[in-house]
């Protein structure tokens, strides 16, 4: 039977241990680059659907009083200084000639990180006809 003096050791040698925690750190800094990306998206997304929101109410406000009545008033722009990062939006209003038909177009804007951003939608609506109005006077 032959013996040894030295004990045999199990366990990493300094260059595996050295290899193993760069590979971890890199794993590390890859999951923090991409969760920090995605809440970035997450944040964007949610003012965008914020700003659609503000689209939807202005829709709602036009569709309630009419697309005439609504010209009359000449509330066209303001300020929802409520909602943060602060969004302004505008209205405009084009006839386009026929049948009382006119081309609507609501734009939202806010900063994000100082970056100006902007959600813009358009619609065709239809006013009050001339023809319905006629028949209403006929009654």
């Amino acid at each position: 039977m032959i013996r040894t003096s030295q004990p045999i050791r199990s366990g990493f040698n300094l260059v595996e241990t050295m290899v193993a925690s760069v590979i971890l750190s890199g794993a590390v800094l890859a999951v923090g680059a991409i969760s920090s990306g995605a809440l970035t998206d997450t944040r964007l997304n949610r003012h965008y659907e914020v700003a659609a929101s503000v689209i939807d109410k202005q829709l709602t406000l036009i569709d309630s009083v009419g697309i005439d009545q609504f010209i009359e008033l000449g509330q066209s722009e303001g300020v929802i200084e409520e909602l943060e990062p602060g969004y302004s939006w505008a209205v405009s209003t084009q006839y386009q000639g026929i049948d009382n038909l006119y081309l609507v177009t609501i734009t939202v804007r806010w900063l994000e990180r100082n970056r100006p951003r902007q959600l813009v939608a358009q619609t065709m609506l239809n006013g009050a006809s001339t023809a319905a109005v006629s028949t209403v006077q006929e009654r």
